[in-house]
């Protein structure tokens, strides 16, 4: 592996952080790259892009075409399977709409993480076990792995169509502003994490972060089928809820404890450790921060969803992006939904 023992002659790993560990060294070292940077400005970073920054047109390109294939890939998808199967399970007819997003979500994210989840749990890739390691070894201009480079090309280029797919393809939302966002710094963590070759960074980055867009989609897709064929189908109730659970635990879990103190920690601390004079320390730092932040906004809207379901005002939390208080009262059913009034827990925003 090309990447593998880059933290031989390192020590064992460094054990995880806890949150104020990460506060304090964090900001500690943040402030001491303040000061010693005597010459920071435009003139600085100019010079860091001219020697730092590595990334040849051809593979601008060639992200722009998967960007392309994804979206036609999806529309292909869409029309001859998704809304095929929809139909064939005889949904209602709003369910029927969003299946085809989710389904596709779902199929994407599940690969993606599992490419994710090889690299760092099926190889000798040490980074989740030892983030610090991320940066043994960082030489401006180094040679990404091939293994490494595939998956930022799968994850670039799916990020790209993502921004256009929000825009013209999903279902809007409340949140779709916040998640355009989000598509938009990843898209540049991603391009510019390449160019500047901290791709180990990134890899661990993508483990962090599609394992909860899988337990959503998954969710989202057994809510629909839950009146699959005109009838109550108990499993898909049943693993609707498991999903909403797991969802709810692996979204604090890997995304505000493991992602902070592992990705974090390394970028803000340690990075200065292994390189002194890293380039473009704050852009990529506040990048990560922006993307904890939008983390943390969604755990507190997750979490408030929560409490209208504990409190009666909401009658069950099965699709977490797309509820919208002014539909938090089911209005009457229609003559299709009537048959299974008994026998769902609606929300008729899912």
């Amino acid at each position: 592996m090309a990447a593998a023992g880059t933290a031989a002659g390192h020590g064992a790993p460094e054990p995880m952080p806890s949150y104020a560990q990460l506060v304090t060294r964090g900001w500690g070292s943040a402030l001491a790259a303040a000061r010693g940077c005597a010459d920071c400005g435009w003139g600085l970073a100019r010079r860091g892009l001219a020697e730092h920054a590595h990334l040849a047109p051809p593979e601008l390109l060639l992200l722009a075409l998967c960007a392309l294939g994804w979206t036609a890939l999806r529309s292909a998808a869409t029309a001859r399977l998704f809304r095929p199967l929809a139909k064939r399970c005889r949904l209602l007819p709003r369910d029927a709409a969003k299946v085809p997003e989710s389904a596709w979500k779902f199929l994407v994210y599940l690969g993606c993480w599992s490419y994710s989840a090889y690299l760092l749990l099926g190889t000798d890739y040490p980074f989740f076990h030892d983030p610090p390691s991320v940066f043994y070894d960082w030489m401006p201009g180094m040679a990404v792995p091939r293994d490494i480079a595939a998956n930022y090309l799968l994850q670039g280029s799916f990020y790209g169509h993502s921004i256009y797919a929000t825009l013209y393809m999903d279902t809007w939302r409340k949140d779709s502003v916040v998640m355009l966002a989000h598509h938009v710094v990843t898209l540049a963590l991603i391009i510019c994490s390449y160019a500047f070759r901290y791709h180990n960074v990134g890899v661990l980055v993508f483990f962090l972060h599609d394992l909860t867009d899988v337990q959503l989609e998954f969710t989202k897709l057994n809510t629909y089928f839950k009146a699959a064929g005109g009838t109550y189908q108990r499993l898909h109730a049943l693993l609707g809820d498991l999903g909403c659970l797991c969802f709810c635990v692996s979204w604090f879990w890997f995304r505000l404890y493991w992602f902070p103190l592992k990705v974090l920690y390394a970028t803000l601390h340690t990075s200065l450790i292994s390189v002194p004079d890293i380039p473009f320390y704050f852009f990529f730092n506040t990048l990560l921060l922006l993307l904890t932040a939008m983390n943390l906004y969604w755990f507190l809207y997750i979490v408030a969803l929560a409490a209208k379901v504990l409190t009666g005002q909401m009658r069950e939390l099965s699709d977490l992006r797309e509820y919208d208080t002014a539909e938090a009262h089911s209005p009457k059913p229609s003559k299709a939904e009537k048959p299974l009034r008994n026998g769902l827990v609606k929300d008729k925003r899912l």
